[in-house]
């Protein structure tokens, strides 16, 4: 049996990679209930597996001990959604997660390099690591979408997770503050 081929612009076939992105990121387009939705704004929320992060990764080759410790964090994907008229700023030190026990801090892009330099990771997979991300910073424009992994310490308690986020070219706006309760990081099957 011969499979499908996807094609991409000017006809090209897609490569794996993309194809893997595409299924990874699939849930998060096809999504009924959205974790929260304004007229302003979607925000949605994906745990994933250590098995979905092990196969992703492993997927565009990283080493078995990227691996391993990329198994070991909660990620959470994220898909955000401009459905406002006006510009929307996305800015993660304006994000707090906290559990029972207090807060958690973030697993952000400088934690991230300063272990993959340490682990002697090269430059290649480290970019790749890097564009997975949830960017520390971005305007939205109106109707504009962006999606990307957050990585928190994985825990078993419920996570909050309190989010503002400045409205207008020069964020002069109303900012809009949302809070979501009961975020898990999740668990293989």
């Amino acid at each position: 049996m011969v499979s499908p081929r996807l094609e991409g612009k000017r006809g090209r076939p897609v490569g794996p990679g993309l194809m893997l992105l595409l299924l990874f990121l699939l849930p998060l387009s096809i999504q009924a209930d959205p974790d929260y939705e304004s007229d302003q704004l979607v925000v949605d929320l994906t745990p994933r597996t250590p098995q979905q992060i092990a196969a992703f990764y492993e997927g565009r080759g990283f080493s078995d001990a990227m691996i391993d410790l990329l198994r070991e964090q909660c990620f959470i994907t994220v898909f955000i959604k401009n459905k406002s008229r006006d510009i929307l700023w996305l800015d993660l030190d304006h994000w707090q997660f906290t559990n029972a026990d207090g807060p958690l801090v973030r697993r952000d892009r400088q934690h991230w390099k300063a272990r993959w330099q340490k682990m002697g990771i090269p430059l290649a997979h480290q970019s790749t690591f890097r564009w997975t991300l949830l960017p520390e910073q971005l305007d939205f424009l109106p109707d504009e979408r962006e999606g990307g992994n957050l990585i928190l310490p994985r825990d078993e308690q419920p996570i909050t997770l309190s989010a503002r986020f400045d409205t207008g070219e020069q964020r002069e706006g109303e900012p809009i503050e949302i809070k979501l309760e009961d975020v898990r990081c999740a668990d293989n099957p």
